[in-house]
Order: structure tokens, then C-alpha cells, then sequence
């Protein structure tokens, strides 16, 4: 087990450090930060919703994730099959859990990094009202849970495909329609067992909880099994690369 976790870890500090020092990663965490500051400050008007809220701030970044997201994981494992890299990443003493789980700790450590950086804007906004910290927590704890499973997800579909442009509109388009999904349950008469079945599925159904500051235990817990999913079905297509090339 001690050999385990010391090879995942040799692999997240190696594809940490390679996003770091990319430019494209400061340009992902400028375009999140003007998307979310522009949502809530000019497009939902917060200084004129005369509210102690902070709803309409992670509101935005359900939508924001769709592209932010896919810009982060699309190099992980198309990148390695275009460069041909990844039948030597196979042919390592690594097992395909260790290789999922290194590109998924280093794609969601940027990606906490990048929300790190937003932690200054409800910080400025103290000042002004009173805000409830316990919402804001749990608001910045859906975020997180939402940001691992869209992760897994985005990873998932790079493995899948054979360039980053691929990957990138594949892992748009899919965590478009998992984030969007329960608005189809609202703009549409669907029956019960229908509209449940289509919430079930929706990233931001599950967030809504966690918008409102609610920590609900189902949410956490379809969360966590998706991102377990998506990790695992990862694993299952590096397995069948491996046998293929072998």
C-alpha cells in the first residue's frame, strides 16, 4: 500500500509541475475568474440585489466548468496517445489505478488551485454585510465535489480520444448536457419516474443543495460514487490498450 500511494504521488507531483509551468493553465484561471466576476457582479447585479448572498457568485460556476474543466483534462491522456507516449506509460511498472488516480490528483489539485484564487471575492465582500460562513462552506464544498466528479469525467473522455480537440468538445458537450440536464425537468411536463431519472443524472441538481449551503449526504455520496465511476471506467479502457498493444 506504502508503494502504492508513493507512486501516485511521484506521478501528481510530475503532471502538477508540467501544468504549472504551462501558460495554458494561467490563461484557464484568468478566463474562470473573469467568467464567475462578470456573473455575479455585472450580469446578476449583486450591489443591486440589496441580499447578504453569495447564490448568484457559485452559481456560475456549474456552466463556467463545461469549458474550464475541459480545457484542464484534454491534454492528460489524448495528448500522450497523439505523442505515441502512452504505450510507454503502459509498459511502466505502474498499474492502471496508479495512472488514473496520478493524472486525476494532478488535474483536480489545479483545479482546486484555480478556485483558490476565487476565495478573495466573497473575502471582499465581508465588509459589506453579513454573511453566513457556514453557507459559504458548504457552497465552496459542492464546488469541489462537483469540480471531482466533472474532473473524472473530463479524464474519462481524454482517454477516449485520439487529440486535445476532441477530447476538449467531447468532455464540452457531455458535461454540458450532465450539468444542464434538470433544466429539462423544469422547462418540460416530463412524467414523475422520468423527470426523476433525468435529475438523478444532473450535476446541477446535485449542487443546488450545496448552493443553498445544505450538505445533504445523498448529493456527497452520488458524487463521490460518479467520480469512483468514471475513475474506474478509465481504468477499464487503459486495460484494454494495454492488452491491445500487447
Amino acid at each position: 500500500m506504502k508503494v502504492f500511494f508513493k507512486r501516485i504521488f511521484t506521478l501528481v507531483g510530475k503532471e502538477f509541475y508540467a501544468a504549472v509551468i504551462s501558460p495554458a493553465s494561467y490563461g484557464t484561471a484568468v478566463f474562470f475568474l473573469l467568467c464567475v466576476s462578470l456573473w455575479f457582479f455585472y450580469l446578476q447585479r449583486f450591489f443591486a440585489l440589496d441580499a447578504a448572498t453569495l447564490r448568484p457568485f457559485f452559481a456560475a460556476f456549474p456552466p463556467v466548468f463545461v469549458l474550464v474543466v475541459p480545457l484542464i483534462t484534454m491534454k492528460s491522456w489524448a495528448e500522450e496517445r497523439k505523442l505515441g507516449t502512452i504505450e510507454l506509460l503502459l509498459t511502466l511498472p505502474f498499474s492502471e489505478w496508479e495512472l488514473v488516480l496520478g493524472k486525476f490528483f494532478s488535474a483536480f489539485a489545479v483545479l482546486s488551485l484555480i478556485l483558490v484564487f476565487t476565495i478573495p471575492v466573497p473575502l471582499s465582500l465581508l465588509p459589506l454585510a453579513f454573511f453566513d460562513a457556514g453557507v459559504i462552506i458548504g457552497e465552496y464544498a459542492g464546488v469541489l465535489l462537483l469540480g471531482a466528479s466533472a474532473t473524472a469525467l473530463g479524464l474519462l473522455l481524454s482517454s477516449l480520444s485520439k487529440s486535445q480537440a476532441a477530447s476538449f468538445l467531447g468532455s464540452a458537450v457531455v458535461l454540458l448536457a450532465a450539468i444542464l440536464a434538470n433544466q429539462l425537468t423544469l422547462s418540460f411536463d416530463l412524467p414523475l419516474p422520468l423527470a426523476a431519472a433525468v435529475n438523478f443524472i444532473s450535476l446541477s441538481f446535485h449542487f443546488e443543495g450545496f448552493s443553498r449551503g445544505v450538505i445533504d449526504s445523498r448529493d456527497i455520496a452520488f458524487f463521490l460514487l460518479s467520480t469512483v465511476l468514471f475513475l474506474f471506467l478509465n481504468t477499464r479502457v487503459l486495460l484494454f490498450r494495454r492488452w491491445s498493444s500487447g
